[in-house]
């Protein structure tokens, strides 16, 4: 373990790493450019038995604190409290403390690891102890800005601390209302945010923090540039903190650009969660992957909440409707699909109310859905880290789940 260096000219490290390696797998954090869509990931990428029981550093990880050992306010502790969370988990264990601090930071964590209370609960605090702070976090996509400003909510009830949430594909009008009010949190996507600051309903010069999280979807998605656009606008001496599932060259040159001499904390363990099963299911001659699906499917009781990833908008809408047909509770969300109508297959999915969501990698990052009992990869994944993002929905917080990839 590499603890924090005081010297200003070298950016502090706090590493936090399992001892596993990654067999198999490209350099840590790099992509490799791919043709058609899966063709160039051997399939025994695919394949991965659950680690029984404890073996993994991280399930045997002792925090050093406790919640209650934060320098936090006491009214957020009791919300900790009420949500049920009894300890740290590592990235909380190790960041919080920094960004009470206020330093800048760098986080390096496994999907589902709780990044997101990590930087709320200081953030609320430095709110509670300073009501006009103001903060704006980058998300890289909708869902994710709504589940994180959903979870700020959970938090600060009976605070009177408000945020606003700005996507695309959602009321602009509604928004730019809303940022009118008394606010400390602005929560949104790249695009969106950018519009609302040409039209001056945002004024960057009043934020003195900014998260970038999901920072390498960030990039991916092409993000970047209006993602400079807003945090150049913001004060120099602002806190910036900085989220990231994979480090590689460009990640490591955005955290040069956007952050100072920053905390590094690393809970990276392995590419994927030891929870998740992960198989490959071949198709045999004279059968289809839409009849494998619904024989999978009609498994009711074992398949009981499945989220089925395909590649394109068009073949997710085809299949959620053939899927729909054999008789299946199936909503779809993708690209061309509004904030409304994605919301509301979420929202029936999480309360399963339906047994299939049908996705494009859109749902692959960020989204927190309870009790997923398995991703079915009905169209190879484009990289192998797209995959490592898709299967990370099942898995979650200690539960079991299973990955299954269709090989054609």
């Amino acid at each position: 373990m590499q603890v924090r260096s005081f010297n200003s000219r070298k950016p502090r490290k706090y590493f936090f790493q399992s001892h596993y390696t990654n067999v198999g797998s490209s350099r840590f954090g790099q992509r490799k450019p791919m043709g058609r869509p899966g063709a160039k990931i051997d399939p025994v990428r695919f394949i991965n038995k659950a680690v029984q029981g404890p073996g993994e550093q991280i399930e045997n990880f002792v925090p050093e604190h406790k919640f209650q050992d934060f320098k936090i306010d006491q009214r957020l502790i009791s919300a900790v409290i009420n949500k049920g969370y009894k300890m740290p988990t590592p990235i909380q264990d190790k960041i919080i403390p920094h960004i009470i601090d206020g330093f800048d930071v760098v986080g390096i964590a496994d999907t589902g690891s709780g990044k997101t209370a990590a930087f709320l609960l200081p953030l609320i605090n430095k709110v509670l102890q300073n009501p006009i702070e103001k903060i704006i976090i980058v998300s890289p996509t909708r869902e994710l800005a709504i589940q994180i400003d959903q979870e700020f909510k959970s938090f600060v009830r009976g605070t009177r601390m408000f945020s606003v949430c700005c996507v695309g594909g959602a009321s602009i009008g509604r928004q730019i209302s809303d940022l009118r009010y008394n606010y400390n949190l602005i929560i949104g996507t790249p695009g969106r945010l950018k519009d609302l600051i040409q039209r001056k309903m945002i004024n960057l010069l009043k934020f003195n923090t900014v998260v970038l999280d999901e920072a390498d979807r960030m990039f991916d998605m092409g993000f970047i540039n209006d993602t400079r656009f807003i945090i150049n606008g913001t004060p120099k001496g602002r806190q910036t903190l900085f989220f990231s599932a994979t480090i590689s060259r460009e990640i490591e040159r955005m955290i040069g650009e956007f952050t100072k001499n920053p905390v590094r904390v690393s809970v990276k363990t392995r590419d994927t969660s030891k929870n998740v099963e992960q198989n490959i299911i071949r198709i045999e001659p004279g059968k289809t992957k839409l009849g494998v699906l619904s024989n999978l499917l009609n498994k009711k009781e074992e398949f009981n909440k499945v989220l089925v990833f395909g590649r394109t908008k068009h073949g997710v809408e085809k299949l959620s409707k053939m899927l729909i047909g054999y008789g299946f509770k199936t909503e779809s969300i993708h690209g061309n699909k509004n904030n409304s109508q994605r919301q509301r297959a979420l929202e029936m999915f999480k309360a399963s109310r339906i047994q299939v969501l049908v996705a494009t990698d859109v749902a692959a990052r960020g989204l927190d859905i309870a009790d997923i009992s398995h991703v079915i990869n009905y169209d190879l994944p484009s990289t192998y880290e797209d995959y490592i993002h898709r299967i990370g929905r099942t898995g979650r917080y200690n539960k079991r789940g299973m990955a299954l990839t269709f090989i054609d």
